[in-house]
């Protein structure tokens, strides 16, 4: 069938050694169509400027077509969009960038236009602190903006803490894979992968039988930083692989945020380091990523009613009294008062936040809204 001929070329033409996304989107340029690339002679892909003896070789082996359209056959079976940089309903904000993906892979249930799209990226060793900063920002951000769509990359440390925070707020998110999408790298990840094909997607511009590769790691944060209207780094070393995100966000003219941290928190160096050389803006809380991206909240969820007590549990219920009594209280001071460890009492006041009931303030200090 023509379509499938179509799909066929239009993936082995990013399949081609050496080529790249900017040069395969020239050669189609020079030769009118996506099919005409793989038809041309070896002699004449010589003769084109930039091309050369090496490349030529390449592009006109055409094995890459006989791959192509095995993959072509594995997508359509199972259910597996395509994306073409040619195609119309290609990302608008991936179509801005140059070395965007000639062709890449999604499975899953969202739209990759939405209005508001953030990308979330950190540190693997990613801190209890880091991962409550995560959850919180985001359950901040869900309240205002329920169609908000959460881009992360499912590798352990900050973006799976991104992607749970997320389902757990009913937003939806997608996961840029460094491999393909016969695999769940890490497999650990497996249940949250599942859970967001349901309310998101996994991407990839890798076949299906790709491994998650060191490289591919690198090559995917394009992806990730091109998919969204900002990338939101939350720790990250000295030498992090999401500060290169960040570096690759930054060149395609979209916001940077990056979390601080105290100066002698190995992962927070990273983010330290983007904030006093002014590649990102500072980023507290949800409100200020809301400033520099002004957005504006078109509906907000209704206020919680918190006389309400049938919508606590037992144990919010003494948090809500004893905050209601003092005004204001340390997190300190609401273990020692009510005699529970931190490691209970933090998601306690997570979720109490996130139902609106009580609010953080600097100094550690949680007060009732």
């Amino acid at each position: 069938m023509p379509g499938e001929v179509s799909l066929k070329h239009k993936i082995a033409l990013g399949l081609i050694p050496r080529i790249g996304d900017i040069n395969a989107r020239k050669l189609v340029s020079h030769f009118g169509s996506v099919e005409a690339v793989f038809r041309e002679s070896y002699r004449t892909l010589t003769k084109i400027p930039g091309i050369g003896p090496g490349l030529a070789k390449y592009i006109s082996d055409r094995s890459y077509l006989e791959i192509a359209e095995k993959e072509a056959e594995f997508v359509t079976k199972h259910k597996i969009r395509t994306y073409f940089y040619l195609d119309n309903d290609y990302p608008f904000r991936l179509r801005q960038c140059d070395d965007s993906p000639v062709v890449f892979f999604f499975k899953g249930n969202c739209n990759l236009d939405a209005l508001k799209m953030l990308s979330v990226v950190g540190t693997r060793s990613a801190t209890v602190r880091g991962k409550e900063t995560c959850e919180k920002i985001i359950g901040s951000l869900a309240v205002r903006y329920p169609d908000l769509i959460i881009v992360s990359g499912l590798a352990y440390g900050i973006d799976i803490a991104s992607h749970k925070a997320a389902l757990s707020n009913n937003l939806t998110t997608i996961g840029v894979l460094a491999n393909g999408l016969k695999t769940i790298y890490p497999s650990i990840h497996r249940a949250t992968a599942e859970a967001m094909l349901k309310n998101g997607g996994l991407l990839t511009d890798f076949l299906s039988d790709a491994l998650p590769e060191r490289n591919n790691f690198i090559k995917r944060n394009r992806i990730i930083a091109g998919l969204s209207d900002a990338t939101l780094v939350v720790e990250s070393g000295i030498r992090g692989g999401a500060l290169i995100t960040a570096d690759i966000a930054a060149s395609y003219n979209r916001d940077v945020f990056a979390v601080p941290g105290r100066p002698e928190d190995q992962w927070s160096a990273g983010c330290n380091s983007l904030i006093k050389s002014n590649k990102a803006a500072l980023a507290e809380s949800s409100e200020d990523i809301e400033y520099f991206l002004n957005w504006k909240s078109e509906k907000l969820k209704p206020p919680v009613q918190k006389t309400l007590f049938s919508e606590m549990n037992d144990s919010e219920k003494q948090i809500f009294d004893l905050l209601s009594k003092e005004s204001e209280l340390t997190i300190d001071a609401i273990c020692r008062s009510l005699d529970l460890p931190v490691y209970k009492l933090s998601p306690l006041l997570l979720q109490m936040e996130f139902k609106g009931l009580i609010k953080f303030y600097p100094g550690n200090i949680y007060r009732t809204t």
